[in-house]
């Protein structure tokens, strides 16, 4: 049986990206990425515009006690009949 992602039209494999990505897998290891410049070179653009975002938006840390005051505030609004 032959892997049918070997096989992928341009569109068919673009269909799939997102959700790809989605699963944090390697997609320059995909069969279509090996073999399809131009899907390579959407590949490259996408990743730049996500390094981009990163570091337009970085991460912060939450402080440590922020889950005690969520549970606080919804302890506070049941108790108070909301």
């Amino acid at each position: 049986m032959t892997d049918d992602r070997d096989h992928l039209s341009c569109a068919a494999f673009q269909a799939q990206l997102a959700e790809l990505i989605g699963t944090g897998v390697d997609i320059s290891t995909h069969p279509h990425i090996q073999t399809c410049e131009q899907c390579r070179a959407l590949l490259a653009d996408l990743e730049t515009i996500a390094e981009a975002a990163r570091q337009l938006f970085p991460a912060v840390e939450p402080p440590e006690d922020l889950w005690e005051h969520i549970e606080s505030a919804l302890k506070d609004e049941e108790n108070s009949g909301n």
